[in-house]
């Protein structure tokens, strides 16, 4: 019994040795061809190929690396011209791998490299022709054929799929990717459109597209041409209205935005809905004349309440807004703008809307009008009204800190300005209380407690507060870093005190001597900027284009050179109507500064001048 148990015991420990020293070898083997291939690829990617050839012909060997080394041995092979090599390679693993449909377009692939096409076409036409109900493997076999850079024949095994199947979307977005390969950027959009009615969350998608592939004119006018054809073919389907009214306002063509809108509006009995946004998006863009007209049309036909509140609301500010950018200021316009504010609220009663319009009128009386005690009183009334918003408050808080800027009480401003920042941490409406602080220390040549406010603002992430902040930090920093006693620059900042305070003809004549008193100063041309903007305000267009090519001629590439160019050009195409010159000043523009913010306003003025159709 013992004897048995001890040969037995012998021979089971051998066989587990032998099983563990065969997995070793197992795995040592495949280290080693893991080797092989790493270094074949380092060959072949340093352009060693002969050294290359040799190691992937020896692990073509072994059916097991066929999948791993078969694009780079293949490439390989034509690289060197060694075609017969190539040939019988692919013979020899289409054997082994007879399904592989990519092994069966390479063999096409080489006859196309032996100049044998019209086999190769056969050949590509019979593995089409095979695998067409097989939705699956002709998508595979279509992104080889694009990645062989066939795209003729990519584009014809989807069709067959699509013809097989017998569903018209079917391979929509495969499809026009393969037309946008092949430049063809009707049939893309055909196919894009295709693949956005399958699904609503696609319309997203092809937008994203379409910003990204369509940007000359010409492929905006033909998409543009399709989707109307599409709509007067399937006017019930409304995903192609609403697309063409987004082309429109990708160009910022709000007024052909909104006609679709209203057409939308009127078929589909949406009373408003989507006009109202385009109203909205102009009226941001600063095209308030198409905002006016669109707000208008809203109040004239829309039944739903809310949306004719908003637009008499906005209507009025609309108007407003293009009143202040018309120089010189029409006072009788603007004090009819407050008699249209109270006939709102008159109309409306007081409610958190005609509030905020409400504070639209005081702004008017303060900054406007010189009507500071009207102004005032509202803003108070506001702020004491019972559950008024605590954002609505805090935005007349502000308000009345500005006014009291304005008359001289920095004390009380401050006092406003930190009890809104205290209220609104971390908040839009906070960093505005905090930029409005920062600027009151820069008017009153604080430049060191400016900056520690303007710091941290410059992280904000209010993009345009933000921007601001580094504005003015940059100002201070790059005008005081040669002037320790900063004298020069808090002259400068108690002039920008005196601007804001509406004070413009002393601003004037105070930045005239600093010209005088300080000539060559890094803030010459901020100092010849700012006269420019007061006499653009005033009036004076030509003395502003003095001011202003004092800019464009002594500092044209400092941070003012395209902004003075560009106003130039603007004040002789909307103010002096002098055409051939603004024309001539933006082609000027885009040459000079193809990176400027103002490059894509300024080609469009150009265009636009010129007598071309601008979208």
């Amino acid at each position: 019994m013992w004897k048995t148990k001890n040969c037995v015991l012998p021979k089971l420990f051998m066989r587990n040795i032998l099983i563990i020293v065969i997995l070793f070898l197992s795995q040592l083997a495949l280290a080693q061809k893991s080797d092989d291939i790493q270094l074949a690829n380092e060959y072949f990617i340093n352009g060693d190929l002969e050294k290359a050839h040799d190691l992937y012909g020896s692990l073509a060997n072994n059916p097991k690396n066929i999948s791993i080394i078969h694009n780079n041995y293949l490439k390989l092979l034509f690289d060197l011209e060694e075609y017969k090599e190539a040939e019988k390679y692919l013979k020899r693993i289409s054997k082994i791998f007879p399904k592989n449909v990519y092994y069966q377009i390479d063999k096409g692939f080489l006859l196309r490299q032996l100049g044998d096409e019209i086999e190769a076409d056969k050949l590509f036409n019979s593995i089409i022709d095979k695998n067409k109900g097989n939705q699956y493997l002709i998508r595979q076999v279509s992104q080889y054929f694009i990645n062989k850079r066939l795209y003729e024949f990519s584009l014809k095994a989807l069709k067959a799929s699509r013809q097989s199947s017998k569903t018209l979307d079917q391979h929509a977005l495969e499809l026009a990717n393969v037309y946008r390969f092949l430049g063809r950027k009707s049939e893309m959009i055909e196919e894009y459109l295709l693949f956005a009615r399958q699904r609503p969350n696609n319309l997203r998608y092809i937008q994203n597209i379409f910003q990204s592939l369509l940007k000359e004119e010409k492929d905006i006018v033909n998409l543009q041409s399709i989707l109307i054809e599409k709509i007067q073919k399937e006017p019930n389907e409304i995903m192609f209205a609403e697309l063409l009214i987004w082309v429109n306002l990708q160009q910022k063509n709000f007024y052909g935005a909104f006609v679709q809108a209203k057409s939308l509006d009127k078929r589909f009995d949406q009373d408003g809905k989507n006009v109202i946004e385009i109203g909205r998006i102009a009226l941001q863009n600063e095209s308030y004349d198409n905002a006016i007209k669109i707000y208008q049309y809203i109040i004239d036909n829309s039944k739903n309440q809310n949306y004719y509140h908003l637009a008499r609301k906005q209507v009025i500010f609309a108007r407003e807004q293009k009143l202040k950018n018309i120089f010189p200021l029409d006072q009788v316009a603007l004090k009819q703008l407050t008699i249209d504010y109270q006939l709102l609220i008159d109309e409306l009663g007081q409610n958190q809307n005609t509030l905020a319009a409400f504070r639209n009128k005081a702004l008017l009386h303060a900054f406007y009008l010189d009507e500071k005690d009207t102004a005032v009183s509202i803003l108070n009334m506001i702020i004491t009204t019972p559950r008024v918003s605590n954002n609505l408050k805090s935005q007349c808080k502000l308000d009345l800190g500005d006014i009291y800027l304005l008359t001289g009480e920095g004390w009380e401003a401050t006092l406003l300005y930190s009890q809104v920042e205290k209220a609104n941490k971390d908040s839009k409406l906070g960093y505005s209380a905090k930029l409005k602080n920062a600027r009151l220390n820069y008017f009153k040549g604080e430049f060191e407690l400016a900056k520690s406010h303007l710091d941290i603002l410059k992280l904000a992430t209010t993009r345009e507060i933000a921007n601001d902040a580094l504005a003015l930090s940059i100002l201070i920093q790059n005008n005081t870093v040669f002037d320790t006693s900063d004298f020069v620059m808090k002259e400068y900042a108690s002039i920008e005190l005196l601007l804001f305070q509406n004070k413009k003809k002393e601003a004037l004549t105070q930045f005239s001597s600093m010209l005088e008193n300080y000539p060559n100063h890094s803030l010459t041309d901020e100092i010849y900027w700012k006269m420019a903007n007061i006499n653009l305000e005033q009036g004076n267009f030509e003395m502003a284009i003095t001011q202003l090519s004092e800019i464009t001629s002594k500092y044209p590439t400092d941070i003012l050179g395209d902004d003075a160019m560009f106003l130039t050009a603007r004040i002789l195409e909307e103010n002096l109507r002098n055409i051939d010159s603004a024309q001539e000043l933006y082609n000027e523009f885009l040459l000079k500064y193809p990176g400027s913010v103002f490059t894509a306003e300024a080609r469009k003025r150009f265009r636009k001048l010129r007598g071309d159709e601008v979208f």
